[in-house]
């Protein structure tokens, strides 16, 4: 099974850290993985985007052309990328900072307040790992465990400041929990 992601927003968002993660998850789950980054030379504040594949077969290209999953930070990634969504596929995008209104059959649209909620727990910079944790819950995706996550995180070669780890662990479960309370409640 192949899974492809496209992850976009502003520079400094951590569009390319949280690729990374999904990458090294997805690797030390024992997938064949690229990750493959685009960020403009302005880079804060600039766009951002880094595609994910992850695959049990050998991948041929990292480029991209039909997403199966895609995360969204702002809306001209959304304008950007959403065409090549495919039909089947899963929008994540934040609810905080956009709008989305699914008009598309089959988009499976998944609105997370990110920003909002990762200010809420005293960081908006933590914003893309409460994302990744909601991703990792929805897809269930078998690389995208939060152990197998926190896990990359911890081992991370850039060593993130201890508080800045805690932060990020806590915005990954506060994912987690948020998309599994929206299963529980539908039941």
């Amino acid at each position: 099974m192949e899974r492809r992601f496209l992850i976009g927003g502003s520079g400094g968002q951590g569009i390319l850290f949280m690729g990374k993660l999904m990458a090294a998850a997805a690797m030390i789950s024992g997938k064949n993985v690229t990750w493959f980054p685009s960020y403009g030379a302005e880079i804060r504040c600039g766009t951002a985007n880094c595609t994910v594949i992850a695959s049990d077969e050998p991948i041929g290209s990292p480029v991209i052309k039909h997403i199966d999953v895609l995360i969204v930070f702002n809306d001209m990634s959304l304008k950007k990328f959403i065409h090549r969504l495919k039909p089947d596929g899963i929008l994540f995008y934040d609810s905080s900072l956009l709008f989305y209104e699914n008009g598309t059959s089959g988009i499976k649209a998944v609105g997370i307040p990110a920003t909002t909620l990762a200010s809420e727990l005293g960081s908006k910079k933590s914003a893309n790992m409460l994302m990744l944790g909601a991703v990792a819950s929805v897809t269930d995706m078998l690389f995208l465990k939060k152990d197998a996550l926190l896990s990359v995180m911890e081992n991370d070669s850039m060593k993130l400041p201890s508080e800045t780890l805690l932060l990020n662990k806590i915005a990954i479960a506060k994912g987690f929990d948020i998309v599994e309370n929206q299963k529980r409640s539908n039941l």
